[in-house]
């Protein structure tokens, strides 16, 4: 018979918060109930309600973490030249819409109608953004004008990957990741050359 291993308060937000992460790449905010949390995780509402206060500081909890890691699993590499740093970026980023689509799609479909999950969804949006311009003023200077064109080529990137997962359309993975790189470089050049 094993022991069981008590856990501190902290230690159990932070189990319920991965276990929210994890269903929120199968279910939309919707279908992320307390009720479905507390089953999987084999606990009472109670318990859920006591760690988070209610069901919307949960679901907004989970948003943030998706978000977080988000950013943090398409952060390009140290190394290698500009171009090559974006298309590891951009495999990144279709990698996690791939593996937490529902939940993906859910967080972009709610952030325009729920003010909080829309600060989550421009934070994080902006984390992404701005590493074009971290690359080094080799790849792009900064202006306003390369911002504006940057976020734009961010809303079209992912509207293309979201419409991908539901119709390739004949893209191969690697076409679509060519022509995402490919597009800003582009865009950028025809900006440099104004």
């Amino acid at each position: 018979m094993s022991q069981r291993t008590r856990l501190t308060p902290e230690q159990r937000r932070e189990q319920l918060l991965d276990l929210g992460v994890r269903l929120f790449a199968t279910h939309s905010l919707d279908e992320l109930s307390i009720d479905v949390v507390a089953r999987e995780a084999g606990i009472s509402r109670g318990l859920l309600y006591h760690y988070f206060g209610d069901k919307v500081a949960f679901r907004e909890a989970v948003v943030r973490r998706a978000a977080a890691d988000l950013v943090a699993q398409t952060a390009p590499p140290a190394t290698g030249d500009a171009a090559e740093r974006l298309l590891a970026s951009m495999t990144a980023y279709v990698d996690f819409v791939d593996a937490n689509y529902e939940g993906y799609v859910s967080m972009v479909r709610g952030a325009a109608s729920d003010p909080v999950l829309r600060k989550i969804y421009d934070e994080a949006f902006g984390a992404l953004g701005g590493r074009i311009f971290d690359a080094g003023a080799d790849f792009v200077t900064d202006s306003p004008a390369a911002r504006l064109l940057v976020r734009g080529w961010q809303a079209m990137s992912e509207e293309l990957v979201l419409s991908w997962k539901t119709d390739p359309a004949g893209l191969s993975r690697e076409e679509l990741l060519s022509i995402l790189a490919g597009s800003l470089l582009t865009l950028l050049e025809m900006l440099e050359q104004g």
